[in-house]
């Protein structure tokens, strides 16, 4: 399911005991799944015109320095 997570390098905060684990990963099919803190109860109400959360969504916020540092890991479109 999972293929490798993105962003993580040596200076990432790793992981301990199930906490503060924001992670983005790329699945087998190339997707990609997101976790973070569900922010979806005080985001929703918030959210632009042009964005939505369906009933099976959730809201999530990851720390910027790890979707910077994923960003050299996401392949460009072809």
């Amino acid at each position: 399911m999972f293929k490798r997570s993105l962003g993580i390098d040596s200076t990432s905060i790793r992981c301990v005991g199930g906490k503060n684990c924001p992670q983005i990963l790329e699945l087998n099919d190339g997707n990609f799944a997101i976790v973070g803190t569900d922010i979806t109860h005080t985001a929703k109400p918030s959210l632009p015109a042009e964005a939505g959360c369906g009933p099976t969504e959730r809201v999530v916020q990851i720390p910027r320095a790890l979707l910077i540092r994923a960003r050299r890991d996401i392949p460009s479109l072809p």
